[in-house]
């Protein structure tokens, strides 16, 4: 027998309206956030970041396609990883879809990673993915935009994620990098270690190209990134929520059997 509260219709109803009350307060709490985000100040970018995509070599300037905004999401597919991360791709899955409406409403977005290219373009394949990725491995873009962090940067301490700065590495049982718990569990789907699969990090960033000068304008993490996960949306509506027990997802190839019930 269930243990969740039971009531009648009218009693339902009743719940229903307070919520409603809250979730339009919610809604105009984000509009009046999205209004700050656009008046924040815009940085000028004066770096050449370069980049390895599928029509060559490429500048900043170029991945906006003869847009005035790019939007990046910093896929975390390192260097020395086999596979992209999990979670990443769980995000990645929605892209294809409104690429294509974001790109005719004079915004492009990228995926950015610092893997080589032919290891992008495989996991691409892989996943039946057709939005734009850039391969980073020859430049600091990562680094610069806080998402990637060298091993003397990891061990020392002090590098920032997410605005705020990190602590050293804490030493792992066994083996270094080894540890336990999801996110070496989230390592070895990469086929790397728990302190490699960390040096990268998930995030996005903004930009505005005017007048031929490219600015940055915003970077989100961590569970700033929430509302780009469609699937976290969806399940924050069902009965049961997130539900997050474990690794509860996995690349979509890599379920088998039946969805659970």
């Amino acid at each position: 027998m269930t243990k969740h509260m039971i009531g009648t219709r009218q009693e339902w109803l009743a719940a229903r309206l307070d919520l409603l009350r809250a979730e339009k307060e919610l809604t105009r709490r984000s509009d009046e956030l999205a209004r700050q985000r656009q008046a924040m100040p815009w940085v000028r970018v004066d770096r050449d970041y370069r980049f390895d995509t599928d029509g060559g070599a490429a500048s900043l300037a170029d991945l906006f396609q003869g847009r005035s905004q790019l939007l990046v999401y910093h896929f975390m597919f390192g260097p020395d990883y086999a596979a992209g991360c999990p979670s990443c791709s769980l995000i990645a899955d929605g892209f294809n879809g409104f690429t294509v409406h974001l790109a005719h409403h004079d915004v492009m977005l990228w995926a950015v990673s610092r893997a080589p290219l032919p290891r992008l373009q495989a996991y691409k394949q892989r996943m039946g993915w057709t939005f734009p990725w850039a391969s980073s491995a020859d430049d600091d873009f990562n680094l610069d935009f806080n998402v990637s962090f060298t091993e003397a940067q990891q061990r020392g301490g002090g590098f920032e994620y997410n605005y705020r700065p990190q602590p050293a590495l804490a030493a792992q049982p066994g083996e270094a990098g080894g540890g336990e718990g999801p996110e070496a569990e989230f390592a070895a789907l990469c086929g790397t270690d728990t302190a490699t699969f960390q040096r990268d990090r998930p995030g996005m960033s903004a930009f505005v190209r005017e007048d031929d000068v490219v600015y940055h304008t915003y970077s989100t993490y961590s569970r700033g990134l929430d509302g780009l996960w469609g699937s976290y949306q969806w399940l924050d509506r069902a009965p049961r929520g997130r539900n997050e027990a474990g690794l509860w997802w996995r690349r979509r190839d890599e379920y088998g059997g039946e969805a659970r019930g």
